[in-house]
């Protein structure tokens, strides 16, 4: 349950972020995602031709704003040359300042001079040469959304059809457009804003726009509706589609088109304005070409920060946005894109939960590595089939489910590890602990079945021993006495299950199998009488006349697990070898032994050298054939 509530606390936050930070951080992710995923196929080559007027051009021509005799040229050079549609990125507001026949008209308001007025009848105007030029020509002019402006004029007719609902395009309640002279003999007006996102990136072209007027195109679709010689467009359907000519894209809610990143297209034929006005152009790469004009000078004001470079001249955007729109490529977030997401993180954080409770760490974080590769895996190729799903909140969830289940699991494995420790370190080799804290699944605390050896331990005449003996010095004695002997069964595998007074109760193969384990206690027996018999030499032990140690050892099958209530529980062995080798402690001093052997673990035995003590009738149990070893 922790891996879920991180999961819901994670989604949540991301919920609660401002929504110009999520979306910019979606929108950059998407960025990222169409670029890996580019494998878009480029329209009919050199179908898309931007014509810049840069530096250059304007060193050559002349400052800015040309006379719109030059814009005239231009235009008519272009057609000339077979472009099937010419869009210009420049707006034609007022009346030409400097034709002749503009500047007479001027000077004769500001003179009062009527026969300058007469003049200016004669000389060129530069609005009607470029009105001239563009009848019979297809030629897009471009507007501006302004809440502040004046109903647009003239626009193509856009027919919709069942379900559309277009109430969601950008809106303005008016424009700034071409003056009428202009508008009126246009092929096609267009819009030329470009809205940013939070971050100030544009990352969307209009296709369609709404106005006072109605739903108007923008520059890039009205664009291709001249080349095709469309008489207007078709919205459909819901999701919606918008069709012009033979092309049709979906077209989102917003009416946007969202541009590929650069790199995710292909570049547009790009032309220098004086070259095609000076004739040094080939006039091949204008055939049938869809011809965008606009500028990269900075003194145009027409840069633009976007996904294609921080300073992109907005004609180029123009220009992406119709490639895209003859490839077919339009992204889009996906139906229902949200929900997806959502049932996306949940499942994910199901999976991490499951993987965590049923795999260890390391396959817990391959597994969770690999849905997280998964999941962006996914992401990425309906990003290529230009669907927008956003992995974050699944990867999000994911990661934060993981780490949750795992800080949960650590703990609960690190308060296993300190039960298990503190349960056995007493009792067991250092190596065994070790090996039961790294896989504790090894051990059934529960209860199972396992054949076990049996050691117990006794001090011969210990009673009159305690009586005769001071408390501090006897329980001193017992101190040095239980390390000893515990010492030694410990290092030869076996468990300490207990000290019941002045007795050891040990067991060998148990928690863990350990191979040889009859022979193991037996040599274990040795040693501890030999060590013993040193030890009650010695010292206090020696002072107080420590009696002898004796020791039974019997095999058997025996109920081996945790006994005990919650507060209080033990890990021990119950059967009747544990049974017959407290019986055999206590023949030792019937037969003046020091070790006594029962029947099966002498059978069990197969490197210990052992005599037989002969058939022995052992209380409770039967007659049984009892061993010795030889040494001691």
């Amino acid at each position: 349950m922790a891996g879920l509530a991180a999961a819901l606390a994670a989604l949540m936050l991301l919920a609660l972020l401002p929504d110009g930070i999520r979306t910019t951080i979606r929108e950059s992710l998407f960025d990222k995602m169409l670029l890996l995923s580019a494998s878009a196929p480029a329209p009919t080559s050199g179908r898309i031709v931007v014509v810049d007027i840069d530096r250059e051009s304007l060193a050559e021509i002349g400052s800015w704003p040309w006379p719109r005799g030059e814009i005239a040229q231009l235009v008519a050079t272009a057609a000339g040359h077979g472009a099937s549609s010419i869009a210009l990125d420049v707006l034609f507001i007022g009346p030409d300042l400097r034709s002749p026949g503009s500047v007479a008209r001027r000077l004769a308001r500001e003179t009062g001079d009527k026969a300058l007025d007469r003049i200016a009848q004669g000389l060129t105007d530069g609005d009607g040469v470029l009105s001239e030029a563009m009848k019979s020509r297809p030629l897009v002019l471009a507007f501006l959304l302004d809440p502040r402006g004046e109903p647009l004029t003239s626009q193509a007719p856009v027919l919709i059809r069942g379900e559309a609902d277009l109430r969601g395009l950008w809106d303005a309640a008016g424009v700034q457009q071409p003056i009428q002279e202009l508008a009126e003999v246009a092929a096609g007006l267009g819009a030329a804003s470009l809205p940013g996102d939070a971050d100030g990136v544009i990352r969307r072209i209009p296709i369609l726009v709404r106005t006072g007027a109605g739903a108007a195109p923008g520059l890039a679709a009205e664009a291709l509706r001249v080349a095709a010689e469309a008489s207007g467009y078709l919205v459909t359907g819901s999701p919606m589609t918008i069709a012009v000519g033979d092309l049709e894209i979906p077209l989102p809610p917003d009416g946007m088109l969202r541009l590929l990143p650069s790199g995710a297209a292909a570049t547009p034929v790009r032309l220098r304005a004086a070259d095609l006005m000076k004739g040094r152009t080939d006039p091949a790469l204008l055939r049938n070409a869809i011809v965008l004009v606009g500028a990269s000078a900075p003194e145009l004001g027409g840069l633009r920060s976007s996904l294609l470079g921080e300073l992109t001249p907005s004609v180029d955007l123009h220009a992406r946005a119709a490639w895209q729109i003859l490839a077919g490529r339009a992204p889009a977030r996906a139906p229902l894109a949200n929900l997806i997401e959502i049932i996306a993180a949940l499942f994910a954080t199901a999976v991490v939960m499951i993987a965590a409770a049923g795999l260890r760490p390391r396959g817990a974080a391959a597994a969770t590595t690999a849905l997280a590769a998964a999941i962006a895996g996914v992401a990425l190729v309906a990003a290529s089939k230009d669907i927008l799903i956003d992995p974050t909140p699944a990867l999000v969830a994911a990661a934060a489910a993981f780490l949750a289940t795992s800080l949960a699991d650590y703990a609960r494995t690190r308060r296993r590890e300190s039960v298990l420790r503190r349960r056995f370190e007493q009792h067991l080799a250092p190596g065994v602990v070790r090996r039961i804290v790294a896989d504790p699944d090894s051990l059934k605390l529960q209860g199972e079945r396992r054949r076990v050896t049996a050691l117990f331990t006794d001090i011969a005449d210990f009673s009159s021993t305690a009586a005769a003996t001071e408390p501090e010095e006897l329980i001193s004695v017992l101190d040095g006495y239980f390390e000893g002997v515990a010492s030694i069964i410990v290092n030869h595998g076996g468990m300490i299950d207990k000290f019941v007074g002045d007795a050891v109760h040990a067991f060998f193969n148990m928690p863990l199998d350990l191979e040889s384990h009859a022979d193991r206690a037996i040599v274990c027996a040795t040693k501890i009488i030999a060590w013993t018999e040193s030890y009650r030499g010695q010292g206090l032990a020696g002072r107080i006349a420590l009696g002898r140690t004796r020791i039974g050892i019997e095999t058997g099958d025996a109920i081996v697990g945790n006994v005990g209530v919650a507060t209080k529980l033990d890990y021990t062995a119950h059967g009747n070898a544990v049974n017959v080798a407290a019986r055999l402690e206590a023949l030792n001093k019937d037969f003046g032994t020091a070790i006594c052997v029962g029947p099966a673990a002498a059978a069990a035995s197969a490197s210990t050298r052992l005599r037989s003590l002969g058939l022995v009738e052992v209380r409770g149990v039967g007659v049984l054939e009892l061993f010795a070893p030889t040494e001691p």
